[in-house]
């Protein structure tokens, strides 16, 4: 587990690749936090780092969006905030993307948590007085 602690914007590029390390062999990364603590910002971040050529943007209302990276590869960034069950998710095909191999972000997980891969990164971002933290946990079945 790592922690970071009372770290301002300044920091998001050294955090963003600090996820990017931790997920080198994992695809889902959750991002867990408070409207408005810098999931979708830092989403950017990673996103800006991984040289993603589409405009990336919180897909509140869309559930899911889909960029591709400047080798072709896809990533899917779904936010959840707006599912009112599991069956959403469900209906949506949430499994095929966590199948595809490739990278996904997920804002707000807590409703699906029960479809979640064991092998995942969560990322728990807290905001106070300008200044964030950061708890990257790696769940790795041995």
């Amino acid at each position: 587990m790592i922690h970071i602690k009372n770290v301002g914007i300044e920091k998001l590029g050294e955090i963003a690749q600090t996820i990017i390390n931790e997920s080198e062999n994992l695809s889902i990364v959750c991002f867990y936090g408070d409207l408005g603590s810098g999931k979708t910002t830092l989403i950017k971040e990673i996103c800006k780092q991984l040289k993603v050529e589409d405009e990336v943007k919180s897909p509140t209302f869309s559930i899911v969006n889909e960029y591709l990276t400047d080798s072709n590869d896809s990533l899917y960034h779904f936010d959840f905030y707006r599912l009112k069950s599991i069956e959403e998710a469900y209906d949506i095909g949430v499994e095929e993307y966590f199948d595809s191999g490739n990278l996904v972000f997920i804002e707000w997980p807590e409703i699906i948590h029960s479809l979640l891969p064991d092998n995942r990164v969560e990322i728990f971002i807290s905001y106070e007085d300008n200044m964030r933290n950061y708890e990257i946990k790696t769940l790795a079945s041995s």
